[in-house]
């Protein structure tokens, strides 16, 4: 009869789990996600993907490698992601232990003295040394969904840890790039002022020799004044980027040792997109949402769990005795079952439910929202890459056209055809085209860094 009562109330227990596993799973809407079946930006989309390739690969420039290096080793953020990564990972231990009995261990001495009904007073000496083995039967999935949620935050650390890390490596390459491009740009300057000097010692010659007047000799000043004006800002510049990337890398403010800007920096020979439903997979923004929304659906599912009785297996053994003579020879043990039910707590735990509700909805538009911002930014990112690539051909063109309209102009200058200010359109536009050619090669550089970084690439999968 008694086993008939066991099996019954094992049956019903199961049946009930079921139900809440059930409820909470029905009440909880699904994400709703449209993977296009093309990456943005192409009509087809390669099996094989940029992103791929490992970020050493990428960036050939060695100087430029061992400056990542240093930072993924050293950059403070990093460094507070990797430590909250083992928090999270003991915690979601502790949580684990939940589904295994706990031991614990007392031992004590009690005196008690009363005075009952007039009867003078009565002492009561109590020496025990006792073990206690309890274990909670998780019935309505409480331990479960606790278990759950620690790891789904535990998984989102360390795919945030993986962001920051992509967003590293993409900070310290772009600024690394303009660093180069700054230092190209100063050089443009520097040589430029070269260029104007002589010529204003030769407009100078021209004046006092008495074959020009004095305007094209105060327009070489002018000239030479513009250019000049321009290193200081510069200088300012790349001072304050030499700081930012010392920074990145966690060391203090200091020099950073680079390579020209014409050398090549980077792998650029093939850079496919590969398939769409991978880049849910590689980015980890995307897969930290997915495991926020995990995280949130676990918390329902506790908070339901939560509103039914909890029921606790205790085992208790050792000896109990009212002195120390005769301990060893007192042995106890004690077995029970406890059932803790909530009766009424004015609608406090359906609150809590109701509640962890809600935050699973927020959960579930902001991975749906990190879905779309990951294909927005693809999509940015190649027709930024794109027409950087196109820039820089456009842009090299006009470089070469400037500097044979300079040449032409000093050339026709010198016999007499034009005036000394058409020569100084023809610099001004020449010098101008070689910052513009310098921008459009250091823009191809980032925007290749961005669309590497909107793959998800920078971390070994």
């Amino acid at each position: 009869m008694k086993h008939k009562i066991t099996k019954r109330i094992f049956l019903l227990a199961t049946i009930l789990f079921a139900t809440v596993s059930c409820s909470v799973e029905k009440r909880l809407s699904s994400p709703e996600v449209s993977i296009p079946d093309s990456m943005p930006g192409t009509a087809e989309s390669d099996s094989l993907c940029f992103a791929d390739i490992e970020w050493s690969c990428i960036i050939t420039d060695s100087l430029l490698s061992n400056l990542i290096t240093e930072a993924l080793e050293n950059n403070k953020d990093l460094l507070t992601a990797a430590s909250r990564v083992e928090e999270l990972q003991k915690l979601y231990r502790v949580e684990q232990s939940g589904w295994y009995p706990s031991l614990g261990a007392r031992a004590y001495i009690d005196r008690e003295t009363n005075e009952k009904s007039g009867k003078g007073f009565v002492e009561d000496v109590e020496v025990a040394a006792k073990l206690t083995l309890s274990w909670e039967a998780d019935f309505f999935g409480r331990i479960r969904y606790s278990n759950k949620g620690a790891l789904a935050e535990y998984m989102k650390s360390i795919e945030g840890k993986r962001a920051l890390q992509i967003t590293l490596i993409a900070d310290i390459a772009t600024s690394y790039f303009e660093l180069v491009a700054l230092d190209n740009e100063a050089d443009i300057i520097r040589k430029t002022i070269e260029t104007r000097q002589e010529n204003l010692r030769i407009a100078k010659l021209r004046f006092e020799g008495g074959l020009t007047t004095e305007i094209p000799y105060q327009q070489a000043k002018v000239s030479l004044a513009d250019a000049a004006a321009l290193l200081p800002e510069i200088e300012k510049k790349i001072k304050i980027k030499e700081n930012e990337i010392s920074f990145l890398t966690g060391r203090m403010p200091g020099e950073i040792e680079r390579i020209g800007f014409n050398s090549q920096i980077l792998y650029t020979e093939n850079t496919p997109l590969g398939l769409p439903s991978d880049l849910i997979k590689r980015r980890p923004d995307v897969k930290a949402a997915e495991y926020a929304l995990q995280s949130a659906m676990a918390k329902a599912g506790y908070a339901w769990a939560d509103r039914f009785p909890r029921f606790t297996i205790s085992l208790e053994g050792g000896f109990e005795n009212n002195g120390f003579a005769g301990f060893l020879t007192a042995p106890l043990t004690y077995v029970i079952g406890d059932l803790t039910a909530p009766l009424f707590s004015f609608g406090k735990r359906k609150s809590k439910y109701e509640a962890a509700v809600a935050a699973y909805e927020g959960a579930r538009l902001q991975y749906e929202k990190a879905v779309l911002t990951a294909f927005k930014e693809v999509s940015n990112s190649v027709a930024e890459y794109l027409s950087s690539k196109e820039n820089v051909v456009l842009m090299n063109n006009l470089l070469e056209s400037s500097r044979k309209y300079v040449n032409l102009a000093t050339f026709q200058y010198i016999n007499g055809y034009i005036s000394y200010i058409d020569v100084l359109d023809a610099q001004r536009a020449y010098f101008n085209a070689q910052r513009t050619y310098s921008k459009a090669v250091r823009d191809e550089y980032i925007c290749l860094i961005a669309l590497y970084k909107s793959l998800g690439g920078g971390w070994t999968l």
